[in-house]
Formats: C-alpha cells, sequence, structure tokens
C-alpha cells in the first residue's frame, strides 16, 4: 500500500517559542489548545478536511522551519529545519518555489524587521499566502514606571538619565550600541558571549530562559541593579523582569517594535495559524 502523499509544505520562519509551538502543534496532527486540525494544503478533492484526523494532517504536511543561525546551539523544533539566511526576498522565493511551499509563516522575533519584510516581498513575488504569526507586546501597568524609545540608539541616549547599574536585555547583537556609556555599569544576559565592541563596564550573565520571578528578584538585589532596559519582545503575560522591576521600584526603559510590513494578516495565536492552514 502506497503512502500517503505530500500535498502541502508549510514554511515556518522561526526562532521563537511561539514558531516551536506551531511546528510540534503540527507534528502532532494539527491540533493545539482544542483547535481544529489543520486541512492538507492546496485545492481539489484531494485536499483533505478540517474534520480529518491527526494522521492524516500529518500525512498531509509537510513542515520546515527555518532559523537564522544567530545562536549557536538553538533549540530545535520538531520537523524539517534549515538553518541560516536566503539571500534577500528574492533568494527566498527561489526557495519557496524549489521546494513547492504552500504556505509561509512568519513567526520571527519581533524585533526580526529585516526577515519580515523579506517575507513579505517572497510571499508577492512567489504568490504563496502569508501570515505573521507575532506575540502580544506589553502595556504597563499599575505601579509601572516605564519610559520609552523608538531604537536602541534613542535608549542608549535616554539610559544614563534614569540609572547607573542597567540590566541590559536587549540581546547580544545591538550591545554596540551603548559601548559609548564609560560611566553605566551593566549586567547583559545572552545565550551566547557578545562580540566587541561592547560597554567597558560589563558583566554578562549566559542564560537562556523561561526565567522565575524569584530568579529576576534576587538577580536585580545582588546586582543592585536601579534601572532595566528592554525591548518589547511581548508574549502571552507580562515577563517576571518587568513584574521584578515594578516591585523594586526601578523603572524600565522598554525598547518600542519596529514598523511591520502593511497588508499581512497578523495572530498572536498558534490555533489561529493552524486555521488559516485550513482554510487557505
Amino acid at each position: 500500500m502506497s503512502a500517503e502523499p505530500v500535498r502541502g509544505h508549510v514554511l515556518i520562519l522561526g526562532g521563537t517559542t511561539e514558531a516551536r509551538r506551531l511546528a510540534a502543534a503540527l507534528a502532532a496532527g494539527g491540533t493545539e489548545d482544542g483547535a481544529a486540525p489543520a486541512t492538507a494544503a492546496g485545492s481539489g478533492p484531494d485536499t483533505g478536511s478540517a474534520s480529518g484526523s491527526g494522521t492524516a494532517a500529518r500525512a498531509a504536511l509537510r513542515v520546515t522551519t527555518s532559523l537564522a543561525g544567530r545562536v549557536a546551539a538553538p533549540v530545535l523544533p520538531p520537523g524539517e529545519v534549515r538553518i541560516g539566511g536566503f539571500g534577500g526576498p528574492e533568494g527566498l522565493a527561489t526557495w519557496i518555489t524549489a521546494h513547492r511551499v504552500s504556505h509561509l509563516v512568519d513567526a520571527t522575533h519581533p524585533f526580526a524587521e529585516r526577515m519580515s519584510f523579506n517575507a513579505a516581498a517572497a510571499a508577492a513575488l512567489s504568490g504563496v499566502p502569508l501570515i505573521a504569526l507575532r506575540r502580544p507586546g506589553w502595556s504597563p501597568g499599575p505601579g509601572d514606571d516605564w519610559h520609552f524609545a523608538d531604537s536602541l540608539a534613542e535608549a542608549a541616549l535616554r539610559l544614563p538619565e534614569l540609572g547607573g547599574r542597567a540590566f541590559l536585555t536587549t540581546g547580544r547583537m545591538g550591545l554596540h550600541t551603548f559601548a559609548q556609556l564609560a560611566d553605566t555599569w551593566f549586567l547583559v544576559r545572552s545565550v551566547d558571549p557578545p562580540e566587541a565592541p561592547v560597554p567597558p563596564r560589563l558583566d554578562v550573565l549566559l542564560a537562556r530562559g523561561p526565567f522565575s520571578l524569584e530568579g529576576e528578584r534576587e538577580l536585580l538585589a545582588r546586582h543592585r541593579i536601579d534601572v532595566l532596559v528592554t525591548k518589547d519582545s511581548g508574549g502571552s503575560a507580562t515577563a517576571p523582569k518587568l513584574t521584578a522591576a515594578r516591585e523594586a521600584g526601578i523603572p524600565v526603559l522598554v525598547v518600542r517594535r519596529p514598523p511591520v510590513p502593511e497588508g499581512v494578516p497578523e495572530t498572536g495565536s498558534v490555533p489561529a495559524v493552524l486555521r488559516w492552514l485550513g482554510e487557505t
């Protein structure tokens, strides 16, 4: 008896928790939190049905997750994985066509601005439907002392007026932006060691989340942190570091998210992406 043919190929531009959850949901049959299974991609009588079994959904969809390769030892999702860039939107469109991708999901980090615009351009070039899976942003609550910047460069300019011992959680890639702040002491947390140039007064904590509220409280107290710098990475709940900063009365300097491509449907829900896969 011949195997069920692969009728669709989902390319997930990943590297986030949401991307891994989506890949895991598809590997498990296309369900998460009670969402309906994703149907086979394509059109015509052999496309499957939204009420089909998990086995049918698995057989009908090939899933590839693409990672940028900026982390030395990334957490790999289920399914096929490719690592590295595509060479701009034209290169991504060529890859999509060559590998018969039927659906494109932009599940990159909210600050991966270039990749999101490349995805939108590649989807237009290749004619493949695109959806953005983007976690909701954060909002300040009662007791929060938040200050906002539109870029890392603006955050570096504003930081000295807010504190002298900064917990910097914006990632190692933009650390050079703060290198000229010789009077500020930095605690930087990242998965991999940062590369020069870096601020002269710097301690590096190599760690991978998730982090607990108790651990964040202890970290702020032990290092005598008086200002937290973070990107609006967002998520389904307030990050423990933000709660710990509120409790300690510490100001938070938040870098706002960059703009996103216009006209691309967007959701913060993995089940919504699964339904989209079943309907397009």
